[in-house]
Order: C-alpha cells, then sequence, then structure tokens
C-alpha cells in the first residue's frame, strides 16, 4: 500500500478519532510525515509537520499492515517495528480506535 493510498484511508475514516484529545504524528521510514489532530471536531489530517503529544515511526508496510489488522500494534512496538515518542497512553488509545 503506498503512503498516498494510506493517508486517503485515513482521511475517509477521520470520524474515527472524534474524542481522541491529542495530536498523534505518524513519521514514515520511507516518506512524508502525517500529523492527526484528534483536539478538534472533526479530526484533521495534515502533512505539516508540527508538534505532538505522541510521534509514531514506523514504515508505510506496517501502518498498511497495522491499518488491515494484520499487525497487532502491541506486537509492533514489541518487535521494534513500531517506535512511540512522547505518551504511549496516547498510542494505545489511538490503537484501540483503530480496532473499532
Amino acid at each position: 500500500m503506498s503512503l498516498e493510498t494510506i493517508e486517503q484511508e485515513v482521511r475517509s475514516n477521520l470520524m474515527r478519532f472524534a474524542g481522541l484529545g491529542y495530536k498523534v504524528k505518524f513519521v514514515f521510514d520511507d516518506g512524508p510525515t502525517f500529523l492527526l489532530d484528534g483536539t478538534v471536531t472533526p479530526p484533521t489530517l495534515s502533512t505539516e509537520d508540527g508538534d505532538a503529544d505522541c510521534t509514531l515511526r514506523l514504515s508505510a508496510e506496517n501502518m498498511a499492515k497495522l491499518m488491515a489488522g494484520t499487525l497487532n500494534p502491541t506486537l509492533a512496538y514489541s518487535l521494534g517495528k513500531l517506535k512511540v515518542d512522547g505518551s504511549v497512553g496516547v498510542a494505545l488509545k489511538l490503537a484501540s480506535m483503530m480496532e473499532e
């Protein structure tokens, strides 16, 4: 899955992150940075770099697997496929919202 496809998929499901209450930055090994702003309603997604409560670092391939449900976020973190800077609690809340 390309980064463009990942961006489109996240944009089409932004309301899933309503009530997140935090900003989460996705930094991809091989591409741009996405900033999910869950502090506003409706949530927004931009490619601008900015401050975030939690930063997730991963490859586009692993992001696609997380979104498809074929890679568990906790397992990805444990195996080093997903790195979390900032609040791990925010990352866990985001993971639970992705599963819904």
